[in-house]
């Protein structure tokens, strides 16, 4: 190292809070203004104004009745600190901008290709200011290192450090295409779906289904069969007629109504599963977070009070 060149290491800066606290004060010259800016108490500015006047070892102020005045001193720091100041909210601006531009979403397969997919477009018109990027992958998040604002999990909630908003139960009822049923004579009970081809029957949602439906199910894997990764997937194999599916009916009520889909009976079943809106906790009030959260949660009260379809 060249001799009396400057070492950022050997830094010896007061304690910023309280450089902070002189930066208001000098700017209003006046400690009760400085205080109401910084959200503080007139008497924790003058106890920091205090502390940094020792740690440099020269008034900074001059007192006087009801009011405070730079002394020389205090006056040639104020520039320079208030600069500085200055140029560390212009470092941090454009993360600040660039963060609230863009939103990122992490959701699973079936969320995203059943029903969020679909919606999406319509919270990106309304914030036209804001990019929006949608991970998609069944693997959970980790907030602390993954880019991710908010994510749509299912699960029986609550988890520790997070802010969880509930949008939908999770039920479930044996689904199949209106080809598939006509094959198999126009009508089926619950006690021959086990003699048909199941799509993932390996699900635990499926003996959990016949066994509420008054079907004695033996323990174990039901059959062999065709397994799926997603829901999503399961829906498009009974859409092809390759089978019956336990689906979820919030998202597949278009294809129900438009005849691709038929249910194949009334009883809806549940495992107390739900769909749950998460994002960390000191990060609930983000604005963007809060824009998404309002929009999400009344498209999904909305569909779920009036019935109207997925894909409208």
């Amino acid at each position: 190292m060249i001799s009396g060149a400057y070492d950022p290491a050997m830094r010896r800066l007061p304690p910023l809070s309280a450089v902070r606290v002189f930066e208001a004060a000098a700017r209003h010259e006046n400690f009760t203004a400085a205080a109401a800016e910084l959200g503080m108490t007139q008497a924790a500015v003058s106890y920091q104004v205090k502390l940094l006047e020792d740690r440099v070892g020269t008034p900074l102020f001059r007192r006087e009745k009801r009011r405070v005045m730079l002394t020389e001193a205090g006056r040639r720091a104020a520039a320079p600190v208030s600069r500085a100041f200055d140029a560390i909210d212009g470092a941090f601006a454009e993360l600040r901008a660039e963060d609230e531009g863009m939103l990122t979403i992490s959701t699973s397969q079936t969320f995203a290709n059943t029903w969020l997919a679909w919606k999406i477009g319509g919270f990106q018109m309304n914030h036209p200011e804001m990019a929006v990027r949608l991970l998609v992958n069944d693997m959970l998040v980790d907030f602390a290192t993954d880019e991710v604002d908010v994510a749509i999990r299912a699960g029986r909630g609550p988890w520790e450090g997070l802010s969880a908003d509930l949008l939908l139960d999770i039920d479930f009822t044996p689904m199949c295409s209106p080809a598939f049923l006509a094959r198999h004579g126009g009508r089926l009970e619950p006690g021959d779906l086990p003699h048909l081809p199941m799509i993932s029957p390996q699900d635990p949602w499926w003996p959990w289904w016949l066994r509420e439906a008054g079907i004695d199910v033996p323990e174990g894997r039901l059959r062999s069969g065709v397994r799926m990764d997603s829901q999503a997937n399961e829906g498009a194999a009974a859409m092809a007629g390759q089978g019956v599916a336990m689906l979820t009916p919030f998202f597949w009520r278009n294809d129900l109504a438009e005849g691709r889909l038929v249910r194949l009976s009334d009883q809806v079943s549940t495992r107390g599963y739900a769909y749950w809106l998460v994002t960390p906790e000191h990060r609930r009030m983000t604005p963007k977070i809060k824009r998404f959260r309002e929009w999400l949660l009344g498209e999904v009260t909305r569909e779920l009070r009036e019935g109207h379809s997925p894909h409208c």
